[in-house]
């Protein structure tokens, strides 16, 4: 049994590995063809599309890994069925589940690749991609967004510590790849959204432990909360100069600035969270609760990262059934094209279910989960169909 689990180890992951390497190539031809109407704008060369395009790849391993695992398992499964090989196996007593336990020792190794490049690899190799292209065009992380970067925080009577006295709103115009802030605004409210504070920087610095340095500072206080009145935030602007005994104006040259907002909490706020490990999205869930924003996209993706690999097992149980299928009932080149629209279809699924479970606020666990059962279960059913004819 030993020779048989390598000889079946060796030729999947050999299968595997065409098949991965081909569509991350096919992959990459791709978006090297969409940046290739970037080179030569704004100092954007060849060079630097293809290190972007380089630095992409991991991530197509990541998603791609569980229909290439599919697809060189079918391929190999009707390989052996073809030379009659499967059925030399079955009639020396090897059974359904040994090949099942077989294969899914395979897909142990395959799944441990896959979160090795989804949970550490992925995370560190997107941020690069996209530096690369932001510093060859000197531009900046959320110049894309045409009022900036927003985001959230709570306001503590002692920092990061104590009670919650108010709320804070971060826009920031650009966000450089080196993470620093240009162009900050900070609106602060109290606990009965009656707005507190309004203070504008020129930069902000990330100093570490959760304390920013903004530099060349103006601070516009509000000393009187009757001042704000309903639908008056909105064109507080025009109304600065009808009131201004009631606003106190400070100017500074630095000011420090206590904030649960990290630049890592900022760099994934703009991320897609396709892009992001696990631990990222935990913390970013868990600062779009305290905040009492929406998590649903983000829960979603979180227990995606968890069962997307894991889905691995059940595709390569759905090629098991490849192997009953004699030549007369097919060839290699049609079993190989029936694997494609299967691992085509699962994706297709994935990406459905993921978007209405967003819409239809499913439970995020199961909308990760549904599409792996359904193909458990279509699994299932033709092993029990190849075990009955």
């Amino acid at each position: 049994m030993k020779i048989l689990q390598r000889y079946f180890a060796v030729s999947i992951l050999q299968a595997v590995a065409f098949v991965l390497v081909a569509f991350l190539l096919l992959q990459a031809f791709l978006d090297l063809t969409g940046e290739l109407r970037s080179v030569g704008k704004n100092g954007y060369t060849l060079q630097y599309a293809l290190l972007y395009v380089a630095a992409r790849i991991p991530g197509y391993v990541y998603r791609v890994m569980p229909v290439a695992s599919l697809i060189g398992t079918i391929y190999i499964m009707a390989q052996f069925a073809a030379t009659s090989e499967f059925t030399i196996m079955r009639a020396a007593s090897m059974s359904t589940g040994m090949v099942g336990w077989m294969l899914a020792k395979i897909g142990i190794v395959l799944v441990i690749i896959t979160f090795i490049f989804g949970e550490l690899i992925t995370p560190r190799t997107a941020p690069i991609a996209d530096t690369i292209k932001l510093n060859s065009r000197g531009a900046a992380i959320s110049s894309e967004f045409r009022s900036g970067l927003w985001t959230k925080d709570i306001v503590k009577s002692e920092g990061m510590t104590g009670t919650v006295i108010g709320s804070r709103f971060f826009n920031v115009r650009e966000v450089r790849p080196d993470g620093a802030l240009v162009d900050v605004k900070l609106y602060e409210f109290d606990n009965n959204f009656r707005l507190r504070s309004i203070t504008a920087a020129k930069r902000g610095t990330f100093q570490g432990k959760n304390n920013w340095l903004l530099t060349d500072v103006t601070e516009n206080i509000f000393t009187n909360p009757a001042l704000l009145k309903p639908g008056m935030i909105a064109n507080l602007e025009n109304n600065f100069g009808q009131e201004s005994s009631l606003i106190e104006t400070r100017h500074s040259a630095t000011k420090d600035l206590i904030s649960e907002i990290t630049p890592r909490i900022l760099a994934v706020s703009g991320a897609d969270p396709d892009r992001m490990s696990a631990n990222e999205l935990l913390v970013y869930t868990r600062h779009l609760q305290e905040n009492r924003q929406e998590t649903e996209r983000f829960k979603i993706a979180f227990w995606k990262k968890l069962f997307d690999p894991l889905a691995i097992f059940v595709l390569m149980a759905l090629a098991l059934p490849f192997g009953y299928l004699h030549t007369r009932s097919g060839g290699v080149s049609l079993k190989i094209f029936v694997g494609i629209m299967i691992g085509v279809s699962f994706l297709l699924v994935n990406t459905l279910f993921s978007h209405l479970g967003v819409l239809s606020t499913w439970p995020a666990f199961l909308t990760a989960l549904a599409p792996s059962l359904i193909y458990l279960f279509l699994a299932l059913g033709a092993l029990w169909w190849v075990e009955r004819h």
